[in-house]
């Protein structure tokens, strides 16, 4: 096998054999290059026996794709006794060897969230404990963590988050897994670090003695557990080699701890380190945009990344003037990508959580552009998200079965599946809708007493809230009384998690969209009803009728770690956004891991950077006005193109060699935009900060005098669109226009100029 593909860091790495090794990866380095040839030298020139080599993995994919290399290095047969895995699969294979050892039969199964929720709802039971107040998936997860840490239920000490229950709820699940031969995914990596760590024990010295060799990748990303095991797997040999890159921790709020990989040396003060600086990825523009904004970070590894490559093209820094601005922006730029033959599959969209996807798609939706979305579920296909819009539907319509069984018992309320099926049955009988037979079933004597009043209650909340719609509430006073009364929004909040934290964000963002609603309608002189804004989320949200094409990607930073593509969309880069505003930003390693997040989503790009930041921003169902991300002033000009369009002027008029243009072309002289205000301040959940001022002065202006279809006319909030179809009114035409990023609006005649 000849090394001559590598370059000088590399091929040192590749050729140390005996003891410790540190390769610190830069983004788009040659990581897995590396490793594949150094297990590819180990097997073919260092004659190594491939089942004496471990190569851990975070994900199945990254594990295939290294054992599919090396094999091309060093043929099939070679490669085929290798241990290459992830953590978890690793640990399950070497588990059903040693399970004796720790109290389980060789057929133990490894229970998925489900399994382990119902386990501990059982565990709950046999303690009188409610559900509500210990709610399962909180108390798993603090489990989880523990366990992450290494830590026994003899072992954890009593502290806030973790009490003298939780101690004890803690103790009966494990006991409850063991009685049931079973284990969860903590499980799998604790037992056997356990195992391998313990003295004076056969099953630890054979783990201990197993491998000759053990390689990890991603190495910045383990944490406690994960550590402690390569460490005891390789204790006999100290062959330990880890490949990672301490700017690429971005998952502490799944466990990983940046400073195992800080520490290692401290372990192993004999340990080799090797850098690797060269990216072969991306433009030098791009490496030089990456490497400002994290060499800002109080706390990294001194490492300085560089290429060989051409400068390419600037990074374009773009300031819109809000969500909408920015997602009709992002399809113009996808566009001219297309045009110049970038395959879509090499297009990504990124955006820093998951309800800024919502805008983004319905651009998409409107442009006709084909995308997916990458580690998410499309917005309005959410589980909340249906979930809320199934309580407003059979609030609309009582009579839609499949919105009465979505939420009759979400959240729980004690209504069980035999009393559903006896509603069901019932309606059959008497040849009704099940809205009709789930009232009559309150006064039934066929049902328990405890069944009947549960079920009144459910109707009553129906009924209150069709009243509320009767007496004039708007779909977005309904909706919010919805979340709140139905106890959908508590359900969450008792929860406690960053999963449930992220599902309230959702709940917030579609209420927004809402309010954006209410706010359309108005422009219209059209009264906002709930029928109309169902209408319009069934088309939005309806199935895609799309054929199986190239799609751009649509995904959050996060989900992008790595990956690659010709060209990046960077969306929301502002304070509060990205960085996150709900993070503790005066804590430096909460700070420096969101400057790592923004190092991956640049080192993402090959090719085209665009980053895009908006003056005002409606998320979660609050609107802001937004300061351009802090990561943004760490950009040296030299390698930077400053562009607007004109709605976000009045924001950012003062940066440094801005060009001005507009994927909305303007045909105004000025967009009136406004400072931050007690006004704005004081906008409850949902409402949006509407500048009526804007419209008025547009009423006042020339007048869109030559209506027709195919005329190009200007909205002061959709920008440019085309007229497709006029109807005559006693006040006004009512203007049928395609807008881009907006899609078909209907818009009186006095809101338009000209365009």
């Amino acid at each position: 096998m000849s090394n001559t593909q590598l370059n000088e860091p590399q091929t040192q790495a590749v050729r140390h054999v005996s003891g410790p090794l540190l390769v610190f990866a830069g983004a788009g380095s040659g990581k897995t290059r590396t490793i594949t040839y150094r297990i590819a030298h180990l097997l073919a020139n260092e004659k190594v026996p491939p089942y004496r080599i471990l190569a851990v993995t975070f994900t199945n994919k990254a594990a295939g794709e290294m054992r599919d290399r090396i094999e091309q290095l060093v043929g099939s047969g070679l490669a085929r006794d290798l241990w290459v895995g992830t953590f978890h699969s690793v640990s399950a294979r070497l588990l059903r060897r040693y399970c004796g050892e720790v109290g389980l039969n060789r057929n133990f199964v490894i229970y998925d969230e489900s399994d382990q929720k119902a386990l501990m709802s059982r565990v709950l039971k046999s303690k009188n404990l409610s559900d509500r107040e210990y709610p399962p998936k909180l108390i798993l997860s603090r489990i989880h963590a523990k366990k992450q840490e290494g830590l026994s239920p003899e072992q954890v000490e009593r502290s806030r988050n973790f009490d003298t229950t939780l101690i004890e709820l803690y103790g009966l699940y494990q006991k409850a897994l063991l009685s049931s031969n079973a284990v969860d995914f903590e499980d799998l990596i604790l037992l056997i670090m356990r195992l391998s760590e313990k003295p004076n024990s056969v099953a630890g010295e054979e783990l201990r003695s197993r491998f000759g060799f053990v390689l990890v990748d991603e190495f910045q990303d383990t944490n406690s557990t994960q550590y402690r095991l390569v460490k005891a797997l390789s204790a006999q040999t100290r062959n330990l080699c880890v490949v990672g890159d301490d700017d690429q921790s971005i998952y502490r709020w799944r466990g990983a701890n940046v400073g195992i990989i800080r520490g290692f040396r401290r372990d192993f003060p004999d340990a080799c380190v090797v850098k690797l600086e060269q990216n072969y990825r991306s433009s030098a523009n791009i490496v030089q945009a990456a490497l400002s904004i994290i060499e800002s970070a109080r706390s990294r590894e001194p490492k300085r990344l560089w290429t060989e490559q051409a400068l390419g093209s600037p990074i374009i820094v773009r300031s819109v003037a809000d969500e909408r601005d920015e997602a009709a922006w992002v399809v113009r730029t996808v566009r001219e990508r297309l045009s110049q033959q970038v395959d879509p599959r090499q297009i990504a969209v990124f955006y820093r959580v998951h309800a800024q996807s919502r805008v983004l798609e319905e651009a998409f939706r409107a442009e006709n552009l084909p995308y997916q979305i990458i580690g998410g579920t499309r917005f309005f296909d959410r589980a909340e998200i249906k979930d809320i819009l199934a309580y407003l539907r059979l609030v609309e319509n009582p009579n839609s079965e499949a919105d009465l069984v979505r939420i009759i018992n979400v959240p729980a309320r004690g209504i069980g599946k035999k009393t559903i099926e006896l509603i069901f049955d019932e309606a059959t009988r008497m040849g009704s809708s099940a809205w009709h037979a789930l009232k009559s079933s309150t006064e039934s004597p066929g049902l328990p007493t405890a069944a009947r009043q549960k079920l009144r209650q459910f109707v009553n909340l129906i009924n209150e809230w069709r009243a509320a719609l009767v007496a004039g509430n708007t779909p977005f006073q309904l909706a919010n009384r919805i979340v709140d009364e139905s106890g959908y929004r508590k359900y969450l909040q008792d929860q406690d998690s960053a999963e449930s934290d992220a599902r309230i964000g959702n709940i917030e963002e579609f209420l927004g969209s809402i309010a954006e609603y209410e706010d359309d309608t108005e422009l219209t002189d059209e009264k906002s009803t709930l029928t109309g804004y169902l209408e319009r989320i069934s088309l939005v949200a309806a199935p895609d009728a799309m054929k199986d094409v190239p799609k751009v990607a649509l995904m959050t930073v996060h989900a992008a770690k790595g990956l690659e593509f010709d060209t990046v969309l960077l969306s929301g880069m502002e304070d509060d956004v990205f960085p996150y505003k709900g993070l503790d930003l005066g804590e430096s390693d909460e700070l420096d891991e969101e400057r790592r997040l923004a190092y991956v989503a640049v080192t993402r790009a090959k090719v085209h950077l665009s980053i895009f930041h908006a003056s005002q921003r409606t998320l979660f169902g609050q609107t802001r006005y937004l300061r351009r991300s802090m990561f943004l002033d760490d950009l040296p000009d030299g390698i930077v193109k400053h562009e607007a369009s004109h709605q976000s002027l009045g924001r950012f008029s003062n940066d440094k060699n801005i060009e001005i243009e507009s994927a909305r072309p303007l045909s105004r002289d000025r967009w009136l935009t406004h400072e931050k205000s007690a006004a704005s301040d004081a906008l409850r959940p949902g409402e949006r900060f509407v500048d009526r001022s804007a419209f008025d002065d547009l009423a006042h202006s020339e007048p869109a005098t030559t209506l027709r279809r195919g005329q190009s006319v200007f909205h002061a909030r959709f920008g440019r669109g085309i007229v497709e179809n006029i109807e005559s009114g006693a006040e006004s035409p009512m203007v049928t226009a395609t807008f881009p990023g907006f899609g078909r609006r209907k818009i009186l005649s006095r809101y338009l100029v000209n365009g």
